[in-house]
C-alpha cells in the first residue's frame, strides 16, 4: 500500500480558542511541584473545604440504594427543582415554578453552552464583559458568534456604561451576559442596576443572564436579576452549589426563567448530557435545604482568610476595594509594575505562590492581580512571609 500522508484538520472552531487558561498553568503547577518546588496555589476558585456531614452521609446511604444507578429524567428529580424553588424563594424573594421554570443542570459552566446554542446562531451577536469569566468568550466562539465586549472599569464601579452601551451595534445581538456579584472584581449588583439591565434588553430584544454563583460568599444579602417586575420576559439567571456549599467537582447547578426559555435549553440539553446521578441530586436537596448557620460558619472561614488575602495584596504593593465580596480578592498593581504578568511571574518565581494576572479576564484586567481564597488559613499565611522575604 502506497504511503500516503492524510492532512486531517480540525473544526474551525478549535482553532478560534485555546485550552483554558487553569488548564494549562495548573499542569505547569503540577509539574514544578513534582520537581519540590511545593508552591502554594491561591489561583483557582475551586473550595477546599468539605460539604455539610448530612450532604456527604444522603449521598453515601442513596448510593446503597437499587434504583441509584440508571438513566435519571433529563429534567432532574422534582425534589431538586422544588429544593431549588424553596432556596431561591428563602434567600433571592423570588417564587419560581419549580415544573416549568428551573432546570438543573451539570454546573452553571456547562449551561453557560446551553443557553448559548439555544439562543445564538452563528453571526449573531452576543455582549460580553471585559474583565468577565473567560467562558462567556470561548464558548461564544465555539458558537461562532460575533462577540462585542463592553467595558467594566474601576472609575464606572465595575458597572455597565449604559451610554456606552446603547451606542454599540445592537442589531443582531442576541445575549448578554453579566454576572453579579462579578467575578473577578467582586463588586456587588444593586436592584438599580438589575432593573436597568432588564429595560436595556427588553428595549432593544436581547436576553439578559444573570450569572450568580458568588452570592453567598461574604454577602450578607443574596440578589436575583428575576426579582426585577417583568424580568423573566427576557432575563435568565444560573446558580450553583459550587461556591455556596463547596461542592464544586459534584456539578450542580441550576438555570432559571420563563417556561419557553427553559423549554428552549431543555432542548438542547437533553441531547448533550444524560442527567445526573441520582445520589447526587438527593444530596444536592438535602445541601439546598442547610440553616442559616451553615453559611455563616461557612463565610467565617473565608472571612480569616479574606484578612490574609488583603495583607498579600498589600506585600505586593497592590491595592484594592475592601466592599468586594464572593471567593476573590481583585487588587491593582502598583504603577511601577510593568504588568500584572510580570509580578505573577516574580512572585511564582521567587516566592512559589501561584496569583492570577487579570488579563485572562479581558484587557481592562491587564494592570489587576487575583487572588482565591481557596487555600488555608495556614498555607495562606504561609504565602505572605514568603512574598514578603522574597518579593
Amino acid at each position: 500500500m502506497k504511503n500516503t500522508k492524510i492532512d486531517i484538520v480540525p473544526a474551525r472552531r478549535v482553532g478560534q480558542i485555546q485550552e483554558y487558561y487553569f488548564s494549562t498553568k495548573l499542569k505547569e503547577i503540577a509539574r514544578l511541584n513534582a520537581q519540590g518546588a511545593d508552591i502554594i496555589s491561591l489561583g483557582v476558585g475551586g473550595p477546599d473545604l468539605l460539604p455539610s456531614a448530612d450532604v456527604i452521609e444522603t449521598l453515601c446511604s442513596s448510593a446503597r440504594c437499587s434504583d441509584a444507578h440508571g438513566y435519571q429524567p433529563y429534567v432532574g428529580l422534582p425534589q431538586l427543582r422544588q429544593a431549588y424553588a424553596d432556596w431561591y424563594l428563602r434567600h433571592f424573594g423570588v417564587t419560581l415554578d419549580p415544573a416549568t421554570e428551573i432546570q438543573p443542570l451539570i454546573g452553571s459552566k456547562e449551561g453557560i453552552l446551553h443557553i448559548t446554542l439555544a439562543f445564538v446562531n452563528p453571526g449573531d451577536g452576543v455582549l460580553v464583559p471585559n474583565p468577565g469569566y473567560p467562558t462567556y468568550t470561548s464558548v461564544s466562539r465555539l458558537a461562532e458568534a460575533n462577540i462585542h465586549y463592553y467595558d467594566l472599569t474601576e472609575a464606572n464601579h465595575w458597572e455597565p456604561d449604559f451610554d456606552a452601551l446603547e451606542r454599540m451595534p445592537l442589531d443582531g445581538v442576541k445575549l448578554m451576559w453579566v454576572n453579579y456579584p462579578h467575578m473577578p472584581t467582586g463588586h456587588v449588583a444593586s436592584m438599580t442596576l438589575f432593573e436597568r439591565l432588564v429595560d436595556f434588553g427588553r428595549r432593544h430584544g436581547i436576553v439578559i443572564v444573570n450569572d450568580n454563583p458568588y452570592s453567598f460568599i461574604l454577602h450578607e444579602q443574596q440578589l436575583s436579576i428575576l426579582a426585577v417586575e417583568n424580568a423573566r420576559e427576557v432575563a435568565i439567571e444560573t446558580n450553583s452549589l459550587s461556591k455556596s456549599h463547596n461542592m464544586a467537582g459534584w456539578r450542580m447547578g441550576m438555570v432559571a426563567s420563563n417556561p419557553t426559555f427553559i423549554n428552549w435549553i431543555l432542548k438542547v440539553k437533553s441531547n448533550i448530557d444524560s442527567g445526573q446521578f441520582k445520589p447526587m441530586m438527593q444530596a444536592a436537596v438535602k445541601a439546598l435545604q442547610c440553616s442559616d448557620d451553615w453559611y455563616v460558619r461557612l463565610n467565617a472561614v473565608y472571612r480569616e482568610r479574606r484578612l490574609v488575602a488583603e495583607q498579600i495584596m498589600a506585600a505586593m504593593g497592590c491595592r484594592f476595594d475592601p466592599s468586594q465580596r464572593g471567593l476573590f480578592l481583585w487588587g491593582r498593581i502598583a504603577d511601577a509594575e510593568q504588568n500584572a504578568v510580570s509580578l505573577a511571574d516574580r512572585v511564582l518565581d521567587r516566592a512559589r505562590v501561584f496569583v492570577v494576572p487579570g488579563f485572562i479576564f479581558g484587557s481592562n484586567g491587564e494592570r489587576y492581580v487575583r487572588l482565591s481564597l481557596c487555600a488555608t488559613t495556614a498555607n495562606m499565611e504561609k504565602a505572605l512571609n514568603r512574598i514578603k522575604n522574597n518579593l
